[in-house]
């Protein structure tokens, strides 16, 4: 059973880092597909970065580019975000995502750029972490 823990969460001030860690389990290889997506209160979940493992592309919201950094340890099983220049419109429950589908080759970049739901592309969900960012 596929399990995927968020941490790294928090609340910083205006212009802080964070750096987010998802940590995958119960499967044996590597997801095609891995994104974080982040939901505000009274907003819809919406994509934050993604990456696909067969190119290693990489695929970012407008609102986090040249300021959030998408990675992950196959080794380690691990999906990672870095989070600079954090602003206030930042803070959300931040959550991990993962998928086995080959076709998300296709559906990856559609999500990140909000043009498809996050649940039509991907199957396994973290639980969450919290970020808050003050000003």
């Amino acid at each position: 059973q596929v399990q995927l823990v968020e941490s790294g969460g928090g609340s910083v001030q205006a212009g802080g880092s964070l750096r987010l860690s998802c940590a995958a389990s119960g499967y044996a290889r590597s997801a095609s597909c891995m994104g974080w997506f982040r939901q505000a209160p009274g907003k819809e979940r919406e994509g934050v970065a993604g990456v696909y493992s067969g190119s290693g592309g990489k695929y970012y919201a407008d609102s986090v580019k040249g300021r959030f950094t998408i990675s992950q340890d196959n080794a380690k099983k691990t999906l990672y975000l870095q989070m600079n220049s954090l602003v206030p419109e930042d803070t959300a429950m931040y959550y991990c995502a993962a998928d086995f589908r080959a076709n998300c080759l296709f559906t990856l970049p559609k999500v990140i750029a909000g043009a498809l739901a996050p649940d039509r592309a991907f199957a396994y969900w973290g639980q969450g972490t919290q970020v808050t960012v003050s000003s």
